[in-house]
């Protein structure tokens, strides 16, 4: 079973530039498969950022043209650069994988999850 991490989380002011990593270890799941990015503030629902599958990239309305999504096959990594970030990036960020060929922003679609790293935006 295929272990996620995630790193890269800190505090940074408003218009400023975050890189958050994630590595695997483990079995990943059965090849293809898709990667994904998620982000939860406490009272709501965790939200979708960003996923990479067999098509290319999608990303949520919310971060186009600021993120972007990218994956290092050999490595089983992935990572999310965040420019020109606002207060309302303010979340803890996930890591997700599952098995497939295309993939949406559900979290419900998701098996595995890594324990999140903490990006705070201040104004």
């Amino acid at each position: 079973q295929v272990q996620l991490v995630e790193s890269g989380g800190a505090s940074v002011q408003a218009g400023g530039s975050l890189r958050l990593s994630c590595a695997t270890s483990g079995s990943p799941p059965a090849s293809p498969y898709c990667m994904a990015w998620f982000r939860q503030v406490p009272g709501k629902g965790r939200e979708g950022v960003a996923v990479i599958d067999t098509s290319g990239t999608k990303y949520a309305d919310s971060v186009k043209g600021r993120f972007t999504i990218s994956r290092d096959n050999a490595k089983n990594a992935l990572a999310l650069q965040m420019n020109s970030l606002a207060p309302e990036d303010t979340a803890m960020y996930y890591c997700a994988a599952e098995a497939g060929w295309y993939c949406y922003l559900r979290p419900t679609d998701y098996t595995y999850w890594g324990q999140g790293t903490q990006v705070t935006v201040s104004s």
